[in-house]
């Protein structure tokens, strides 16, 4: 065959990495954010002369390339004790929902309500729920009813962004945030959020979101003035509240 025995012979010697990948890690250990060319620079100002192809080659088998995106850190939350208000707009609760449409595509849903009566003040369909379109949502309800003297809600991205606090300061709303993983704290919403899966999102199917809005809405109607609410003496939102508003006013 014409192949000399020395090649015929050779075995392939895998250079020890043991070196490399221990100053890798120590590296990684100390200096978290480093990527691999701070690493590898910072290896040659300490002296070592490894090329810088064998060098990733051994950060990548240590899945140094592969961070793990840090959670972010939530500020410490207080017990919230579920407390029923004794006016209309001392406390609303949101919370989102999300489904999906015949296509497959998802959508979210944030639902917003009333704790005093339980009155569902909105509910917005959408593929996504950004800051700036909860904060006009909460404002298109506003208009209507004025705005609340608290809003009660989890830690989400939406809820914790940097606009919507600047927003509730400017209206002078008060920010409750539940501790995580507590979803009891929120208890009159979450309770809603089972009537709403039960009666709307599970019962349907939706060809699109305009679909989605237009049942979601007569719903709404027929929830707040029709449907009798066990918690409310097996009475709908609206007209408990207008028997409430009366005892006040017999008391005068």
């Amino acid at each position: 065959m014409r192949l000399s025995r020395s090649i015929f012979e050779y075995q392939a010697k895998q250079p020890d990495d043991t070196v490399i990948a221990r100053e890798l890690k120590k590296l990684a250990d100390k200096h978290k954010r480093y990527g691999f060319r701070k690493m590898f620079y910072k290896l040659r100002l300490q002296g070592f002369t490894w090329n810088h192809k064998r060098v990733y080659r051994v950060y990548c088998s240590l899945k140094l390339n592969l961070k793990v995106k840090p959670k972010k850190r939530l500020p410490v939350r207080e017990k919230v004790t579920l407390v029923e208000p004794k006016n209309i707009n001392d406390t609303w609760s949101l919370d989102y929902m999300s489904d999906a449409l015949m296509n497959g595509k998802r959508f979210r849903t944030a639902n917003v309500i009333d704790d005093y009566n339980r009155e569902v003040l909105g509910i917005r369909a959408s593929i996504s729920l950004p800051s700036q379109k909860i904060i006009n949502f909460l404002n298109d309800i506003a208009q209507e009813r004025g705005y609340p003297q608290k809003i009660r809600m989890d830690n989400g991205p939406e809820n914790i962004s940097k606009s919507f606090k600047q927003w509730a300061k400017k209206c002078d709303i008060e920010l409750e945030y539940i501790q995580p993983g507590k979803p009891a704290q929120n208890g009159y919403i979450e309770r809603f959020n089972r009537t709403y899966r039960e009666e709307v999102l599970d019962m349907y199917l939706f060809r699109n979101l305009q679909e989605v809005q237009d049942i979601t809405n007569e719903w709404i109607m027929d929830y707040n003035n029709e449907r009798p609410h066990h918690s409310l003496n097996n009475l709908p939102p609206h007209e408990c509240a207008r028997k409430k508003e009366l005892s006040i006013f017999e008391l005068y």
